[in-house]
């Protein structure tokens, strides 16, 4: 359609400026959609939002929920482990220990086996003697277990040896060493010590012997063991252990011994609350900031009259709501002096934000720690209970969300349609105004040309 490029121009008529004013008036509900489906984008960003301060509560409270086959005290217990002379080895716990302590008695430390090759060569001499045939064989026995090492002539030197061995994990190490004269040796150790990972060498090859070249050296007698697998020997309480490495476990219950010297000490195993008190001000925290961001997201400023995003949403109340009587309720402790969170040390402040005294969560746990498990554990389970059912395909949370996300698909389809509705109208004007600016153009036109004839006569 032919339209004038700058409206008016003929009449002087300011059709620019009708058609801007009259477009102004019809895009107002054009308006008015925009705004309701920003508003619906910005309640689905709060409450994503509220969704990821709930799963970070979640979380702080299962780590201090107990499986189905735990209880309360040995899932909330740790414990820590320590020797008295630090010079003879290092200890740690687990939640399984029993606090005590043990007299360790360390007689013997575990030793690896090892050997070294009775032969030096030079790095590039033939070590082993093929006698023609086109490959020889390393054997390494431990217990009913034999690992043959295969080697081919493109592998004989001690380099070539060495990497044959490492790769075929034998169970021992190899390294070549070379002296102050040049010549290399061929060292092996075993992995682990203990006299259950003694290894034997055999095997068809022969090694090359420099100064009798014509009696090659059996694989059996060609190296020499120049330190004997050893077991450490400790003893707990007086009984006597015997074990194959310097890592003792299961000696005490929950406790791991790194052994280093012998000699003797004392082992302590106590209970450490620290890290129970860390987890309970994690779920305090995640709480906080959970109330924080309702609170903030549903305010309302009567100075400014200004409200929140999520103000007088029902989603927010129901959350909060459910939570704090959740944390109102009596736990099942069967003690009769801790039964509640504010019994050991977790209370709400006027503001509805928790508060951890660690002082009397301290007292709490050192003077009943079963109950103070107990009733950490019944809130933490209710908590994630709660946080799960709001989280979930058919939550609280989810069914929002899966509403306002439907109301903004339906506004942008509104929207287009009005955009396409305005696009029609805004050319119908133009092409009236423009019709309407050159029937003014014409009749000015014969206007001044009566008016000059009329002039005439």
């Amino acid at each position: 359609m032919a339209t004038l490029s700058s409206a008016g121009i003929g009449s002087g008529l300011n059709v620019e400026s009708l058609i801007s004013g009259l477009m102004q008036i019809e895009r107002q509900p054009l308006t008015s959609l925009q705004t309701q489906q920003s508003t619906a984008q910005s309640k689905i960003s709060a409450l994503g939002t509220i969704k990821s301060n709930l799963a970070s509560l979640q979380n702080a409270a299962k780590a201090l929920t107990p499986t189905t086959l735990q209880t309360a005290t040995s899932a909330l217990s740790n414990y820590t482990a320590a020797l008295t002379d630090t010079t003879i080895g290092s200890a740690s716990a687990t939640s399984s220990a029993v606090p005590g302590t043990y007299s360790i008695e360390v007689t013997a430390l575990a030793n690896e086996q090892r050997y070294q090759l009775g032969k030096s060569y030079a790095s590039t001499d033939a070590v082993i003697d093929f006698g023609g045939a086109s490959t020889k064989t390393l054997s390494f026995t431990k217990g009913s277990t034999t690992v043959n090492v295969t080697l081919d002539t493109t592998q004989n030197t001690l380099g070539g040896i060495r990497d044959a061995i490492n790769k075929a994990g034998t169970g021992l190490n190899a390294t070549v060493v070379t002296g102050t004269d040049g010549k290399q040796n061929l060292l092996l150790s075993a992995a682990t010590g203990g006299t259950a990972n003694t290894v034997s060498i055999g095997g068809t090859a022969q090694f090359i012997d420099s100064s009798n070249p014509s009696s090659p050296i059996a694989a059996s007698s060609a190296f020499n063991q120049t330190q004997a697998a050893t077991d450490a020997v400790v003893k707990v309480q007086g009984v006597s252990i015997s074990t194959a490495g310097n890592t003792i476990t299961g000696a005490v219950d929950g406790v791991t011994l790194n052994l280093t010297k012998t000699g003797t000490t004392t082992l302590t195993v106590s209970r450490d609350t620290s890290a129970l008190q860390t987890k309970l001000q994690t779920l305090v925290n995640s709480y906080n900031t959970l109330n924080s961001s309702i609170k903030n997201l549903s305010a309302y400023n009567a100075n400014t009259k200004t409200a929140a995003v999520l103000n007088g949403d029902s989603t927010l109340r129901s959350i909060q709501g459910t939570l704090r009587n959740t944390l109102g309720n009596a736990s099942d402790s069967t003690s009769s002096s801790i039964k509640q969170l504010a019994d050991i040390g977790v209370s709400f402040q006027t503001d509805g934000s928790l508060s951890l005294d660690t002082a009397k969560f301290s007292k709490a746990a050192t003077t009943d720690f079963a109950a103070t498990a107990s009733v950490i554990a019944y809130y933490s389970k209710a908590l994630k209970s709660d946080a799960t059912a709001m989280l979930d395909t058919n939550g609280t949370l989810t069914n929002r969300t899966t509403g306002l996300n439907s109301t903004v698909k339906n506004l942008g389809k509104q929207i287009d349609a009005m955009n396409t509705r305005l696009t029609r109208i805004e050319n119908n004007y133009r092409s009236q105004y423009t019709a309407l600016d050159k029937a003014m153009s014409s009749m000015s036109t014969t206007s001044s040309y009566l008016t000059q004839q009329l002039a005439l006569l």
